[in-house]
């Protein structure tokens, strides 16, 4: 049973930080890559941050490239996202992707964690 589990989300005051957790089971984890993206009630989901497979190859949305940084850990079938200089835009949904166009291929995910950036 493929499961993500997203967990670290809450509340934090604007300037804050944050660090999501995403547990991976039921799947192949060190061959897939892994997301973060983000979703406001009634806009469309919108794709945050990805890490390949091997850790060593990461991508951002450019609104986030200087603040939030995406890592794995193969050995625990984790990956992070850890939020700095929070904004009240931030204020969304946050869902862990996994992902892989390797034979039958696969694209799972998380139940969503809600981050909330407010004073």
């Amino acid at each position: 049973q493929v499961q993500l589990v997203e967990s670290g989300g809450g509340l934090v005051e604007p300037g804050g930080s944050l660090k999501l957790s995403c547990a991976a089971s039921g799947f192949t984890f060190i061959g897939a890559a892994m997301r973060w993206y983000r979703q406001v009630t009634g806009k469309e989901r919108e794709f945050l941050a990805s890490i390949g497979s091997d850790s060593g190859s990461t991508m951002y949305k450019d609104f986030v490239k200087s603040r939030f940084i995406i890592s794995r850990d193969n050995a625990k079938n984790m990956v992070y996202l850890q939020m700095n200089s929070l904004k009240p835009e931030d204020t969304a949904v946050y869902y862990c992707n996994a992902y892989s166009a390797i034979g039958k291929g696969f694209d799972y995910w998380g139940q969503g964690t809600q981050v909330t950036v407010s004073s």
